[in-house]
């Protein structure tokens, strides 16, 4: 009896965390929190003014951002002070021309036969300004400070916790952290970054010799709305390692887990897809206040970020420790193919991460005015039908959605708490 309680009191020693144990965990997880807090509430201010590139805003937002890159003493991509280090300029446009630029940090990795791939780990830290005409703001009638709390400083207040974690930690793989310009404007620096990596350049160190040396890039994009422990990850069907891989760490880290298996999508990770590069682009959804003078730091979900956080570091350990480089698998778009299709639009925003367990497509954001609102369908309403065909996820979905023609009336079955009700949907083409 005596050896089973000295046995038993060494499982508990081993195994269970002490109180102390636990406080410190809880106070690190709480400092980190702090730190991301501490880099939204900086990147969304209203000094800011939105991040527009070219601005004051933009360059003070880029400051910050490799203030803290230089803190953690990563190796910058050019060397002489010419191009101070971090700063990868770039000019664009049209008309008026406008030079910004991404901001590019290095982690050598430590394996000797490893360490000559790169994996990017990325975010963008541009928005939208002051919004208006044009400008990509979802109330462009209304000028004001467009703060992007959400979009995008929240991806990168965890990009620059990765940055902190890995430089702790190190990476059998070289890390390449890229906060990247101009992604509002159309992924512009993202696709500067990668034609600039196709070329020679005699400034350039620290980086592969050529694009081809990136084995995967990971790109988060609004990651500070968790809802229901939620997280989309498209893309795991760029590499056949991929999907395993994902929902090993969702496991691991409780996350309920939307795999979307096709990488393109209105983020920088599509420049990367583009150049057959697998990828994965980890998100927690829209909102209402999307592209909004609304979307502030004060709406975050800070604990969900540093659930993100958390399933992003071992998910990026993982893919930096896998003895052979990701294979690249071209998954056609299940997106943005069909949205050419589109005759109508019924005006919501679909819960693309599977956060409803309810059979159906939940609809996350009903918006005032347009056909579904008109009708009476709600934001949390749950689309099973469809002129009379199931809907059970985002693609059938959109395959009912590119059968619909403009000005007919149609039925929209949903299930609303536990009662089904049926309205009629008067159908409107989309706003181009």
């Amino acid at each position: 009896m005596r050896n089973k309680i000295i046995f038993f009191s060494l499982f508990l020693a081993l195994v269970v965390p002490t109180y102390g144990q636990r406080s410190l965990v809880d106070k690190l997880a709480s400092m980190k929190q702090d730190e991301m807090k501490h880099a939204v509430e900086y990147l969304a201010s209203q000094e800011l003014g939105g991040r527009y590139p070219g601005t004051h805003g933009d360059t003070l937002a880029s400051e910050f951002i490799v203030g803290q890159l230089r803190d953690l003493k990563l190796k910058p991509v050019f060397k002489g002070k010419k191009n101070k280090g971090f700063f990868h300029d770039f000019t664009y446009g049209k008309g008026e021309k406008r030079t910004t630029h991404n901001i590019i940090a290095v982690l050598p990795g430590k394996d000797k036969k490893l360490r000559n791939e790169y994996i990017v780990v990325g975010s963008h830290y541009d928005h939208l300004g002051m919004g208006g005409e044009k400008s990509g703001s979802r109330r462009p009638d209304t000028l004001g400070v467009h703060p992007g709390a959400d979009d995008n400083a929240s991806g990168d207040a965890v990009v620059l916790q990765l940055a902190k974690h890995f430089k702790k930690v190190g990476s059998p793989r070289s890390i390449i952290f890229a906060f990247f310009g101009a992604e509002e404007q159309g992924l512009v620096g993202s696709k500067f970054f990668l034609e600039w990596m196709k070329k020679e350049d005699g400034q350039r160190i620290n980086l592969p010799a050529h694009k081809d040396g990136i084995v995967a890039m990971v790109n988060l994009d609004m990651v500070g709305r968790m809802r229901g422990n939620s997280l989309s990850v498209s893309g795991t069907g760029t590499s056949s390692a991929f999907k395993a891989i994902v929902t090993d760490v969702a496991e691991h880290t409780n996350l309920n887990i939307a795999c979307i298996p096709d990488g393109y999508g209105p983020s920088d990770q599509a420049s990367f897809v583009a150049q057959d590069i697998p990828v994965l682009f980890l998100t927690t959804g829209g909102h209402m206040e999307y592209h909004t003078p609304a979307d502030v730091p004060s709406t975050l979900n800070y604990d969900g970020m540093q659930q993100a956080l958390e399933f992003s570091q071992e998910l990026i350990a993982r893919l930096a420790a896998v003895p052979t480089a990701p294979d690249y698998i071209n998954v056609p778009s299940t997106q943005s193919m069909k949205h050419a299709k589109f005759k109508v639009t019924l005006g919501l925003m679909p819960d693309v991460m599977g956060a409803s367990n309810k059979l159906g497509l939940r609809a996350d954001i009903v918006v005032a005015g347009k056909p579904a609102h008109n009708a009476g369908i709600r934001s949390g309403d749950i689309i099973q039908e469809i002129d009379g065909k199931p809907v059970k996820d985002i693609n059938e979905y959109m395959e009912r959605l590119a059968e619909l023609k403009a000005g007919t009336t149609i039925p929209v079955k949903v299930l609303r708490d536990e009662e089904i009700i049926v309205f009629q949907v008067n159908l409107t083409p989309p706003v181009r």
